[in-house]
């Protein structure tokens, strides 16, 4: 069912081109403000620019016409430009039947000629997840989630980053002061060891520092000349070159963390339809690098280094090669970019989920694929999004100051535990379905707390604060859901199709807002802004809340009302739960 903005729309334009010979390919329109009377106003001054009028004379005219001519209208009032429409409760009634009839409500059927790429999560080999990826990853799943629903396919995938003087840290360090610790003899998750080693590098790595610095180096000269980053620069080219041992040692250390990641990833509730590793798609970023010389777009400096200059589009000059041979994150960006369009030829665009540090690097990468003639360049999209920050300041990984995803993730459980222990409202449930509800509340909170934000927006980060049962929250959703099954399974919905003459204004606010939940999905897919979702389902929750604290639901002597307003009970419930779907976050049943 379209919205009743745009069937309004479809109903006046014919009229505005026969009366005043005007095209108007779009009207504004925007809920009437409470102080007036009417469900709906048309903002007469947007038309101004194109009918020479009185603003008050036109939303009359327009206001007779409508009243005269659409049934669903019985009655108009004009306050200056704005023409406030009434609209009859008969065409709410039969809105709630439409959204009942229809199946899987709001979505679309995604077109499976042209295949839409989200990445998301890319992690690094050399530590666990921290704070920071749950927010990339929370994100990059919901947009996969909403643009599926907008009716695109989607694929969600992933690049990780496998190589590079980073992991070569993490596991020079391992093999220096490891003793040959593994995941089983420390009883870690392998994603966690090998970020302890990370850490030491750096532990260790600074000490020959301050060495160096007290022999009279500066502390440039010193970073570049300690041994430990010596050795982590060799095993890098020793990796690329192939050696077995550097080789063994990257397999076996990656395939621990790849083990932890697993479990996160599962914690976390996402996934992937593909995977790619930098360790396969440099080699086709360094195919790129040497046709761009041979078509004079890169250049060679007198060391060796490859670099592009971008200077005439606003740029700088962008190195793609180092001077001893090895690739830098462009060269593997590239390739990996270009691997993922012969993979799908019928790709349709690429979402890139990176935090905002990465903004001038995706500028950079998105020119030189245009550069290189690839027409596929302009449907790529970078999703920036801000950082996440503790009440305490910014996390490290180098000095081991990050907030572990899985530790997170577990103390979300508990607080939401605690809380709920509090409240009491758990008699009767088996210590094993409170574990399940514990969790889903913690996650819940953690996710919608994340979500509600604007991508663009950096997020101080309190677990505390999230796990709320009141306020614009995720566990107040949830309870909101719950409290909705609660009368459900008191009287269950017996018609999918209700008459009743005349409805309340909290009835039909409820209504209203349900028609808008497609155009909220596809606003959300073209924005790349889960929080649209998030706070569109907020709302019809506070709408909700206030309809049940005031209209009374079951008991009532007229059947025909009790069984629209347990229908509209379910509708809720029904978008309640998919919206929350798109945004990953599971509804209990009971709370």
């Amino acid at each position: 069912m379209q919205s009743l903005a745009h069937q309004i729309s479809e109903i006046l334009k014919p009229f505005l081109k026969q009366t005043f010979n005007a095209d108007i390919s779009q009207l504004e329109f925007q809920s009437t403000r409470k102080e007036f009377d009417g469900d709906i106003t048309l903002v007469v001054f947007s038309l101004l620019r194109y009918i020479k009028a009185n603003p008050v004379q036109l939303a009359n005219q327009l206001g007779i016409y409508l009243t005269e001519h659409v049934d669903m209208v019985s009655d108009f009032n004009v306050v200056k430009g704005f023409l406030n429409l009434s609209i009859k409760d008969d065409y709410y009634v039969q809105s709630l039947n439409h959204i009942t009839a229809t199946k899987n409500y709001g979505h679309c059927t995604p077109d499976p000629k042209a295949v839409h790429l989200v990445e998301y999560s890319s992690p690094n080999t050399n530590k666990p997840l921290h704070l920071g990826h749950i927010r990339n990853n929370l994100l990059g799943y919901s947009v996969a989630q909403i643009l599926k629903a907008s009716g695109k396919q989607v694929l969600k995938t992933q690049i990780i980053n496998d190589r590079g003087i980073h992991i070569c840290k993490s596991m020079l360090a391992w093999k220096k002061f490891g003793s040959g610790e593994t995941p089983e003899s420390t009883g870690l998750k392998g994603d966690k060891l090998v970020g302890n080693y990370y850490v030491r590098f750096d532990q260790e790595y600074k000490k020959e520092i301050q060495q160096l610095m007290a022999k009279g180096e500066s502390e440039d000269e010193a970073k570049s000349h300690a041994p430990l980053f010596i050795e982590a620069q060799k095993m890098l080219r020793d990796w690329e070159a192939g050696e077995p041992e550097v080789v063994a040692l990257w397999k076996k250390m990656n395939g621990w963390v790849y083990d932890g990641f697993k479990t996160t990833y599962s914690n976390l509730g996402v996934d992937f339809d593909s995977y790619y590793y930098e360790s396969e798609t440099y080699l086709l970023g360094k195919e790129l690098i040497e046709k761009g010389l041979e078509e004079a777009i890169f250049y060679r400096k007198e060391d060796g280094s490859v670099w592009v200059d971008l200077t005439a589009e606003g740029l700088d000059e962008k190195l793609l090669l180092r001077s001893d041979g090895t690739a830098v994150y462009m060269t593997q960006d590239l390739g990996t970019a270009l691997q993922r369009y012969k993979d799908n030829p019928t790709m349709g665009g690429m979402v890139y989920t990176v935090g905002n540090e990465q903004d001038y690097h995706f500028k950079v990468l998105f020119l030189i694929l245009e550069k290189l003639g690839f027409s596929w360049a302009n449907s790529l999209y970078h999703l920036s999004y801000g950082m996440v920050d503790l009440p305490e300041g910014k996390m490290k990984s180098r000095e081991g100051t990050v907030v572990d995803a899985d530790d997170l993730m577990e103390e979300m459980t508990n607080t939401a535990a605690t809380l709920s222990e509090e409240l009491g409202k758990l008699e009767g449930m088996s210590i094993e379905d409170k574990k399940v509800l514990y969790k889903t509340i913690g996650l819940g909170a953690l996710k919608y707390f994340i979500l509600k934000v604007d991508p663009k927006k950096s997020i101080l980060f309190d677990p505390k604060t999230s796990v709320d049962f009141a306020g614009n929250t995720g566990p107040f959703i949830q309870y909101t859901y719950a409290r909705i099954q609660s009368i459900l399974r008191s009287a269950p919905m017996t018609s999918t199709e209700h008459l009743v003459d005349q409805i309340s204004e909290k009835e039909k606010e409820i209504i209203k807002h349900l028609l808008l939940y497609p155009d909220t999905i596809q606003q959300a897919a073209a924005s790349y802004s889960p929080a649209l979702v998030a706070n569109f389902i907020y709302d019809l929750v506070k709408y909700f809340n206030s309809f049940y604290q005031n209209i009374p639901i079951l008991g009532g002597e007229d059947q025909a009302m009790e069984s629209f307003r347990i229908n509209l009970c379910h509708e809720v419930a029904r978008v309640i739960s998919s919206g929350t779907g798109l945004l990953g976050i599971s509804v209990p049943e009971r709370m």
